[in-house]
């Protein structure tokens, strides 16, 4: 790598230097000319022009060498484009001290374009944190003037969802901001997935979808809070998605648990964009009940968690979703 490179910097050198090199060629065949008109002897002329190659190649040599430095210096700031500006090699000229401050000014200028977009980003977290917290006193008074119904009645099902927004937004703040933690230890997996459907038990019963849950009997290494929250949302859609039907959790070896549902199903253009931000699909368009964000945030805490998932559908007979939770990777505490 070492050597490619300083071929690839003495061929860059000599390209630099062509015209340069040609000029002196030139030079040196008009005065061995003048010289040879004027009966000058063939090794006084021969002399002057070994003499002259030798002090020209001991001249670009050194040049070389001082070219050679500043490019390595050049692609060792390159690589990391956050070091100090301390480290750019210095400028020999005019046009390379122009250079200088030109990269000086959009340093300073990205740097300031920077913090402010840090301090806005940290602006938007704080409120939206600051609404969430506020919106949970109305949400718990709601809860008190409807404890007296069932929590499978239409108005506990339309609090519960709204609880859930909150939720998904207060997640989305979290997954965003750079103090977020992740507590990776070692879970039984059942416990979570049970956690996830009795919270969503109401809507279960509300919308007439039975369950068919299997034991998996895995132990993963995870965050139990977060990856609680991706069955939750996996649960939320097809819930939202299943009319009649059920939904059925089971696992596949070596650890991958399986959530399938038999609701309207996805068009087979939409499933490789679902994870993007903000990509409601034709469903999502069609029922007005897509946010767009609920997959992103699963799709970016599985990334995070060293998980994957899977997504196959088909339009009419339902949709499975496959979250495979090997994390050899992963530091257990």
């Amino acid at each position: 790598m070492k050597d490619s490179f300083l071929w690839r910097s003495a061929a860059a050198y000599m390209r630099s230097k062509v015209r340069a090199i040609a000029m002196m060629c030139i030079f040196a065949f008009i005065f061995a000319i003048i010289l040879y008109l004027y009966e000058v002897s063939a090794d006084a002329i021969i002399y002057a022009s070994v003499l002259c190659t030798v002090v020209g190649l001991i001249y670009l040599l050194l040049d070389f060498t001082g070219f050679y430095r500043k490019l390595k210096s050049l692609k060792s700031a390159s690589a990391d484009v956050t070091v100090s500006l301390a480290s750019l090699p210095l400028a020999k000229n005019a046009i390379e001290q122009g250079y200088e401050d030109l990269i000086k000014k959009l340093y300073g200028e990205l740097n300031r374009l920077y913090m402010e977009n840090n301090a806005a980003r940290n602006y938007i977290q704080d409120y939206y944190a600051m609404w969430v917290h506020q919106i949970k006193v109305p949400i718990s008074a709601m809860k008190m003037l409807l404890q007296d119904q069932s929590k499978s009645s239409p108005l506990n099902v339309q609090l519960f969802n709204i609880e859930q927004y909150v939720e998904m937004a207060l997640s989305y703040v979290r997954l965003e901001s750079d103090y977020t933690d992740y507590v990776i230890k070692q879970y039984g997996l059942d416990d979570i997935v049970r956690q996830a459907v009795r919270k969503y038990a109401p809507l279960f019963i509300a919308g007439k979808i039975s369950l068919d849950i299997e034991d998996t009997g895995f132990t993963v290494n995870t965050d139990e809070k977060w990856l609680c929250f991706v069955i939750e949302q996996i649960l939320s859609n097809s819930l939202k998605y299943t009319k009649t039907g059920k939904i059925s959790i089971f696992s596949e070896a070596p650890a991958t648990l399986v959530i399938r549902d038999t609701g309207i199903g996805i068009a087979a253009e939409d499933i490789p964009r679902l994870t993007e931000k903000g990509f409601t699909g034709y469903n999502g368009r069609l029922g007005k009940k897509s946010t767009g964000i609920g997959l992103y945030l699963c799709n970016e805490i599985l990334s995070r968690l060293h998980h994957s998932m899977e997504i196959r559908s088909e339009v009419g007979v339902g949709t499975t979703v496959l979250l495979h939770l090997e994390t050899e990777e992963l530091t257990v505490e």
